[in-house]
């Protein structure tokens, strides 16, 4: 199967999982709850998701723990775009061709999306009964929540904010997006790893290896899409990063070598697969589609 079907895969599932909560009678205000579904629903690639289940597929997770799992990391990375498309930070209209939620929904009910998809992420984890013990349960919830956090996206998005209209060099553009974009992929493969029973430290160790080579990977690959990319395929503005005058890699690394960089990376995840005593065929062509994406 090709890696786009794989991730067509990945998406079916999470979304009904996600689907299946919100057919539920909530006992809430129904237009947040409308906001909040239309928000998880973004048309996105469901990148994390697909590394959720690839790498518990990969160690012999349960199907139904995963599910739980995807649907978790999905409702923070939306909840994460909803809050970047507001006009106190990135104020885009569009996202992936679809108005933004505050477009459709209004400034407040936007912030009010975010934070229920934020914290239905944790309430998903901690009310599902995993085939793992409750103490890798404890982990799943602390690994997102710092993944999430201060010390994870919320901080690299701080830190991408600090840059703007400075001159950073290249490693502080690297600590930005470890953190901003970097942390919560790798918290996805993590959280497949910890829905296994016997992952062991070695395998946890290069399969963080790889999660750092490719979250850094898929912004370096957004960085040049925005300079190449096509805004019908974009789903947003091109060149939407260089008006803002953002920290890019391109910016400081020119295209050409931002493209070096990118297939530098490249080879060290698939480097750290090759380390692993598992069939890792799927992770492999996930690495490769994240640097040859044209969106």
């Amino acid at each position: 199967m090709l890696i786009t079907e794989q991730i067509k895969c990945a998406q079916q599932d999470v979304e009904a999982t996600l689907n299946r909560y919100f057919e539920q009678p909530l006992d809430t205000e129904q237009s947040i709850k409308q906001a909040t579904h239309y928000s998880v629903l973004n048309g996105g690639k469901r990148l994390r998701p697909f590394l959720v289940y690839a790498t518990g597929k990969m160690l012999g997770a349960n199907k139904q723990d995963l599910d739980v799992l995807a649907a978790a990391i999905e409702c923070i990375h939306s909840y994460s775009l909803v809050h970047d498309d507001l006009p106190a930070m990135d104020d885009d209209d569009l996202r992936r061709g679809r108005p933004t939620c505050h477009i459709v929904y209004g400034e407040a009910h936007a912030i009010l999306a975010g934070d229920a998809l934020q914290t239905l992420a944790f309430d998903l984890i901690a009310n599902h009964s995993f085939n793992v013990p409750a103490q890798q349960q404890l982990k799943m919830i602390a690994a997102l929540a710092k993944a999430s956090g201060i010390e994870g996206m919320v901080g690299g998005q701080a830190l991408d904010i600090a840059a703007t209209d400075k001159l950073v060099n290249l490693a502080e553009l690297e600590r930005i997006h470890k953190l901003k974009t970097g942390a919560l992929l790798n918290c996805a493969i993590t959280l497949g790893a910890l829905c296994a029973a016997d992952t062991n430290q070695q395998t946890l160790l290069q399969l963080k290896q790889f999660g750092d080579a490719i979250g850094l990977a898929f912004q370096v690959q957004d960085d040049i899409l925005d300079i190449e990319g096509d805004t019908q395929v974009l789903g947003k503005p091109q060149g939407s990063d260089v008006a803002a005058n953002k920290a890019t890699y391109p910016a400081l690394l020119g295209l050409t070598g931002a493209k070096q960089k990118a297939q530098s990376l490249l080879k060290c995840a698939l480097d750290a697969l090759a380390a692993i005593d598992a069939d890792t065929s799927e992770l492999e062509n996930l690495a490769k589609y994240i640097v040859e994406r044209d969106y």
